[in-house]
Order: structure tokens, then sequence, then C-alpha cells
């Protein structure tokens, strides 16, 4: 059973789920990436994942709905997550993708949707707006949850400071060799909900020593171990892949507990800032 953990708009989001970055081709929106993303999206479904994240900007959002729609589970039994694009943070694309967005899922309303990246150097520095116009989704009811990506403390002190209205997630990246302690602390200051994106590193971290010394003791894969240190120190996850052993063997994490001194040698791989393996939000500026 995947528990679920509670958000600050009384809401709550299972706390593991499947990616779908890139498990198409590309990001190209064709029938035959659309087919191949409801397939990898039905496997997962079909397994037992009941959260599914994607995002404008992934190109996916059809194949997604299609396997949705295929599933036969009940809506009140699924959390679907999307983000707006890098080009749409205008408040009348805003509204415009998102309509388009939930066409695609073929959802009448979407669990979650995050500013994907703050931008702070495009739209004149002006992610305040696009922010106000993401939560009036929220009052007109096609949206149950608001939240943000990649956003620093700066910029969550920002768009809670000029609107009062705090995020309820901030989807940044975090894994043993990027812990992002900054980002995290200051969500946390806010009772805003961590999603770890990258949760293994691109698969980085899966070979090193440490972690096979844990998963050897605990007769776990790497990737199992940095999971449960995900899941322990409270974060969101949602591991991509595309191989149905390892869509099981990410689900399969929640039968066993790393001790304090695991957690601590974990703890200790992170490289701080040169760890990082995506764009650094603050000077990130790229539109597809």
């Amino acid at each position: 059973m995947i528990p679920t953990l509670p958000l600050n708009d009384g809401t709550t989001i299972p706390q593991l789920g499947f990616g779908t970055l890139n498990v198409s081709r590309d990001r190209t929106r064709s029938e035959k990436n659309t087919a191949a993303t409801a397939e990898i999206v039905g496997s997962a479904l079909g397994m037992g994942y009941r959260h599914i994240d994607t995002a404008q900007m992934y190109g996916n959002e059809a194949g997604v709905g299609r396997a949705v729609a295929a599933s036969g589970i009940p809506r009140e039994q699924l959390h679907v997550t999307s983000k707006l694009g890098n080009g749409n943070h205008d408040p009348g694309e805003v509204h415009r993708s998102f309509d388009r967005t939930l066409n695609e899922l073929r959802l009448a309303r979407l669990d979650l949707f995050l500013i994907h990246w703050p931008l702070p150097s495009l739209y004149n520095g002006d992610y305040v707006t696009t922010w106000r116009a993401v939560t009036d989704l929220v009052r007109d009811g096609r949206l149950r949850t608001a939240g943000v990506s990649n956003f620093q403390p700066a910029h969550l002190d920002r768009v809670i400071g000029e609107t009062g209205i705090v995020p309820a997630v901030n989807q940044i990246e975090v894994h043993p060799y990027f812990r992002n302690d900054t980002a995290r602390d200051a969500s946390a200051a806010h009772g805003i909900a961590v999603e770890a994106w990258s949760p293994l590193g691109q698969g980085a971290v899966l070979d090193d020593p440490v972690l096979d010394r844990i998963a050897l003791a605990q007769a776990k894969t790497p990737a199992q171990v940095v999971l449960r240190w995900h899941i322990q120190h409270g974060h969101v996850v949602f591991p991509k892949t595309t191989h149905r052993q390892r869509m099981a063997e990410n689900l399969d994490v929640f039968g066993f507990a790393l001790s304090a001194e695991e957690m601590a040698a974990i703890d200790g791989l992170d490289r701080g800032p040169a760890g990082r393996i995506g764009p650094d939000p603050d000077t990130f500026a790229w539109i597809p």
C-alpha cells in the first residue's frame, strides 16, 4: 500500500508515483509516441501505480490520458500531475494551455498543476502573475492543488509575499549527490511538500560503494535503497523506467527501513552544487 502525505491545502498526495519524462523516444506529439506512452503508463497503472507525473513540455499528456482512460481505475483513486510549459507563462496562456492539458489527459479536473520553471530572467522577471493565474484554476474548480517546480528560496518568498498564497508542492532536483538542502529547507519552512525529481540522480548514484554496501546489508537493490532514503526524508518520489521489473522493484520500498546510521551515510554523499545534474533554476531560460 502506497502511503499518502498531507498537503498544506488540506488535500493528500501518494508518496510514490510514476514519472513519464522521456518514456517515448522524443517529445514529438505523434501517434507513435502517444501509443508508446500509453503502453508504458498502462503497464505502471496495472502494476499498482496510482500517481502519474507528466508535463506540457514532455509532449506525452495525450498518451497518459489514453492510458488513464483505458485503465478502468476509478478517477478518485488516481492522482495526476502536469506542469505549465515555459512558453505559457502569460496569464492567458496559463488558462488556454491548461484547457489543452485537461483535453489531452481526458480529465475534467487535474489533481496537481505546477509552474515547471520560474524563469526569473524571462517575462520581465514576473513569475508572480503566472502564479496568480495558476491559483485561479483552483478557484474555478478545474484544479485541485496548485504548486511550483524548481523554485529557489527567493522565488518562494516572492510569490508568497506578493500573493499570500503558499504553494502546496515544490518539485525540485533531489538525490544523494545533490540534497538541495537550501531549497528543501525553505520549502519545509513554508509547509510546502518536496517532490524529488531525478530521485536516482539519473542513475549516477547507483554505483556508489556506500549504496552498494547498504543494499547488500538490506538485501535490496541500490535503487530501492535510494528510494527508501527519499521516503524516510518525507519526499514525494516518482522514478521513471520503461522496464516492468524495475517498475515492480520501485514499488517495493515500503517493507524495510534504513537505520539512522544508513540514512546518515547516504546523507554524507551530498556534493553540494557540484552534484547538480539539471539546470540551475536561477539562470535557466529555455523555451521550447
